[in-house]
């Protein structure tokens, strides 16, 4: 990776746009802890990444008004009830007027459910299993998301950590053309190796200036546009 500007011109330039540390400093969230992450209980992981892969290419208004449906519809999101949920009653759910009848969508509910059910198997829950993932590799994360879960490619794996509050960067349209003219990569990171360029950058940033990848991530889409 060629040589990048510091964090604190990054910073700089945002704060001389805007023009308010405090005012920067409110559109800046904070993600959970790894305790946090850990008292989260398994459905509502589930829960959560179901909707957003339910989000995808929709309205997220239109869906979360249906979410209280979708959680009577999938059993509260029990991972251990919905990866048993068979066939026949996937395809009943494509009648249910209360949900978003996507069958793509319906299915990869139960793939997840299984899914998360190995993640549990092996690390006790979901939570502690986000936890110790480190946040230098969270492109790492990305891709075991990508590979292993459903429709969650793109960036919306990164949304759904997003989401639940594991800290992330996330590569919007924005946060794409500020690393590309900041010099970390010529073209939006699809490939491993521009992945892994875009994780050495924040890697760098967040030593430099101490603050969680998810700040980062939205003070570069700021250079952009805010």
């Amino acid at each position: 990776m060629s040589k990048v500007k510091d964090f604190d011109w990054i910073y700089q330039h945002v704060l001389q746009r805007l023009g308010d540390a405090r005012e920067l400093e409110s559109f800046l969230a904070e993600p959970r802890s790894n305790e946090q992450l850990v008292a989260m209980a398994d459905n509502e992981y589930l829960s959560t990444m179901s909707r957003r892969i339910f989000r995808a290419g929709l309205k997220h208004s239109l869906v979360d008004a249906r979410w209280p449906a979708f959680e009577q519809a999938f059993f509260q999101f029990s991972p251990q009830r919905v990866a048993r949920m068979s066939d026949d009653e996937l395809d009943m759910l494509m009648g249910n007027r209360e949900i978003i009848r996507h069958w793509g969508k319906i299915k990869a509910v139960r793939s997840n459910a299984v899914f998360l059910l190995d993640i549990i198997d092996q690390y006790g829950s979901v939570g502690k299993w986000l936890a110790a993932w480190p946040v230098e590799d969270i492109v790492g994360l990305w891709t075991v998301l990508r590979k292993e879960a459903k429709q969650l490619g793109g960036n919306s794996g990164a949304y759904f950590l997003r989401m639940v509050g594991k800290d992330t960067f996330v590569l919007t349209e924005d946060v794409v053309v500020a690393l590309k003219a900041l010099g970390v990569v010529d073209r939006r990171p699809g490939s491993q190796k521009d992945l892994q360029l875009a994780q050495q950058a924040f890697n760098q940033w967040r030593q430099q200036s101490g603050r969680p990848l998810c700040q980062i991530s939205r003070l570069l889409a700021m250079t952009v546009n805010y």
